[in-house]
This record gives structure tokens, sequence and C-alpha cells, in this order.
């Protein structure tokens, strides 16, 4: 290793945390920076899946014939507020560019490095720290209508298959078998093996939190402002009205983390995509495996006392409030799909995941700053994808070389020179 560093790791998220935990593992002196603490923002409110196979974007092939489609009709999980499309028309013009069938390959091909492996990874981040109890190895379902509904995602597990993923097929009794909570119109299910859920996602990021303040690292709650540079070399992090010295500084603020790196010379098209979730307590029907409802496009996720349905995309920003419609579909598709599902009570949530326009993190250290770091910009796949992250980010920082190629992921692609 490199000789010992002081690194400020900036976000308390699933990918702050655990960049924060393996850089102590390594023998840095770090300190993480969080305007709230850890796991309040969409790490708290994820799916909660460790989705090793969820490597195919959003921006797949026909993207474009359906998004007009869906943003006009109530049932579809795409939302839009109508006021924000100005500023988000930029964005949506770089984002849509990628919807076709060279760009997905190559997207879901960067993304298997980083989240092809995660349940290893959030076990291996967990090990020694308490926090392993909330990891729970599973088996993770996508349920379909029938045969001929599953072939019409076909491309995506086509690049599943080529990216080393495998599967089986439970189709009619089969899949009654393995579990009748579901509605008889879901008739077929690919199901996919070493996978993950994690039972808490907010209480297992904070314990992980809690483990490394406990091993010597320091947690400052305050709002960042600034990295403090001299002669291309970081020398502080600017929070809460003082300069923390530090020689290395991570950027892992996911969805508010453009702002930041503008100031650093890196213009990342990023976008909040703000997704919901609902929580029944106490639930009358508990799925035994996470799920995708590939006709709803929501996942289900088994949790500790609760169900949580996560889904729906909607572009507004990081500004506006919780919008009514999201939640009131995911609650007719909660009924669809689990006919007896009855709660004691029932409670919502709205975050923002960091939606860069190409679908790929920005991970790596920036070309012209030396010592600033990005860790960013994982879209759906944050908690599947944190660990490895951070480790790449250690390594990185500790002199190391990862076994991966980082070209893909790197904050060179958006330097302003470039």
């Amino acid at each position: 290793m490199q000789d010992s560093k002081t690194v400020v790791v900036i976000g308390a998220g699933i990918v702050g945390v655990s960049t924060a935990i393996w850089l102590q593992r390594e023998g840095h002196k770090v300190v993480i920076i969080d305007r709230k603490g850890p796991a309040e923002g969409t790490s708290y409110g994820n799916g909660g899946i460790l989705a090793s196979c969820s490597i195919v974007p959003v921006t797949g092939p026909g993207l474009l014939v359906k998004a007009p489609k869906m943003l006009f009709s109530p049932n579809q999980p795409l939302f839009l507020k109508w006021s924000y499309l100005p500023k988000l028309l930029p964005w949506l013009t770089k984002y849509m560019s990628h919807a076709n069938a060279d760009d997905t390959r190559r997207i879901a091909e960067a993304l298997t490095p980083i989240v092809g492996d995660s349940l290893q990874d959030h076990l291996a981040l967990a090990e020694g720290t308490g926090a392993e109890h909330w990891i729970v190895p599973t088996d993770y379902i996508f349920a379909y209508n029938d045969r001929e509904h599953y072939g019409t995602d076909a491309f995506g597990w086509g690049l599943r298959k080529t990216n080393g993923f495998q599967w089986d097929e439970l189709e009619g009794q089969a899949f009654r078998n393995f579990d009748d909570v579901y509605s008889p119109d879901l008739g077929f299910a690919a199901r996919l093996k070493d996978h993950g859920r994690i039972r808490d996602p907010g209480q297992y990021i904070k314990d992980l939190a809690d483990h490394f303040v406990s091993q010597g690292g320091k947690l400052i709650i305050a709002d960042v402002d600034d990295i403090a540079r001299e002669n291309g070399q970081v020398t502080g992090v600017r929070a809460g009205g003082e300069t923390i010295p530090c020689d290395t500084a991570v950027v892992a603020l996911g969805a508010w983390s453009g702002a930041l790196t503008k100031k650093l010379g890196i213009d990342v098209p990023l976008e909040a995509e703000r997704g919901y979730h609902l929580e029944f307590w106490e639930p009358t029907v508990m799925p035994k495996t996470p799920v995708m409802v590939a006709a709803y496009k929501f996942v289900a996720t088994p949790m500790e006392g609760r169900l949580r349905l996560a889904g729906t995309v909607e572009f507004g920003g990081l500004e506006a409030g919780p919008s009514e419609a999201p939640l009131d579909l995911l609650r007719r598709n909660a009924s669809k799909v689990f006919p007896g599902l009855r709660a004691s009570h029932v409670t919502e949530w709205l975050g923002h995941r960091p939606a860069p326009a190409d679908s790929i993190p920005v991970i790596g250290e920036l070309p012209h700053l030396k010592g600033a770091y990005t860790g960013f910009g994982h879209h759906h796949i944050g908690l599947t994808g944190g660990p490895k992250t951070g480790r790449i980010l250690a390594q990185l920082i500790s002199g190391k070389a990862p076994n991966i190629d980082l070209s893909i992921y790197s904050p060179a692609r958006y330097t302003k020179a470039g």
C-alpha cells in the first residue's frame, strides 16, 4: 500500500459508506461528510434487492416508440412533471440517443463487473461489522403473464445470457408450486439463483456506518460547498463553514453529485430519476423471494416486518414534492398482483435515483485534479453495485490496480475540456 492518506468521502449512502469502510481497511484516515447522515436518501428506500442480473438499462431498443404512449397512460410506470420538461430536455435528448441495441449491449457489458457478484460483495463488505444479519441470500424471480409475455423481453434475457447469467423457467403449476401468493394472471417466471436481499436497507447502512465510526472513522453532518484545491491537487473539503484538510476526496452524493462535480470541472449530464415505494406493514401476504413483476415494472421485496413495493419512474427534479399518481399506480398494481394483500398500515416514500444520460456509473479519479474521485450514477442499481464501487475506489486511492478495465466508467469522459 502507498502511504496512509487522509480521505474525505462526501455522501453517506451505500457507495460512500462502502468506500469509507474499504479505505479504512486499507489503513487510511477517513472522514464521511453528509448533509443528513447515513442512509437518509435513496439508500434508505430502494428495492432492497442485490440484483446482479439488473444489467439491462431502461434505454433498451424500442423505448423511443414506447415512451410517449407510456407518458399519457395513467397505468404505465413512467411519469413527468410537465413544468420540468424544458429543464429536462437536454438530458433527455442525450439519454434517448442510447435507446438502441448497440448501446444497450455496451451498457450491459459495462454494468456486469460492478453488479455481477453483488451478494458476495455485500458479504465481504459486511464481514465483521455486525451488519451481516441484514443480508439474506435468495433467488430472484421475474414474473410474467405467460411464456409469450416473457418472449417480449427476449433481447434483455439474451444480454443476461451473453454476460454469464443463468436461470430456470417456472411455468403454470410449477410456478404455483414455487409460490402461490400471486394472481392467477401471472403464469410464468424466470428464476435466478445466487442473488440476495437486504431485510432493512436503511438500518443495514446505518449499522455499517456505526462500525466505521467504532473503528476510528469520523462522521460529520454538514452541507459540502466545495472541494479546496491548489496546483491541481485536493487540499480539503469545505463544509459547514470550515475546511476539513485532506489530500483525497470522493464525491458519492448520488443524484446530488452534479452541482459539486461541475465546480471541479466535469459536467455530467445527470438527472434525478424519482422513484417511489409503498411498504405494507404486517402483511397478510409475503412472497418467498424478491420479484420483478414484468407486466407492471415494479419489484416486491420481503423485508423486516413489511413487504416493500418499489418502482415507477418520474422526472421532475430534486426539489418538487411527491406526486400522488405514481403511488396510486403502485397501490392498484399491488392489489392486482397480490389479491389477498392487507396490512396494518401502509407507508410511502419518494427518492431520487442518480441517472447519468449514458446509464453508466461515474467511477474514478478526475484526470485534471489529483486526489479527486467520483463514485455515483448507478441509476436503479446503487445498492447492488455500491460495495464493488467502494472497493474499486479504495484500491485506486491505495495505488492498487483493480482487475477490471475502468476506462468506461472514468469521469474523464465528462471533462469540460473534453
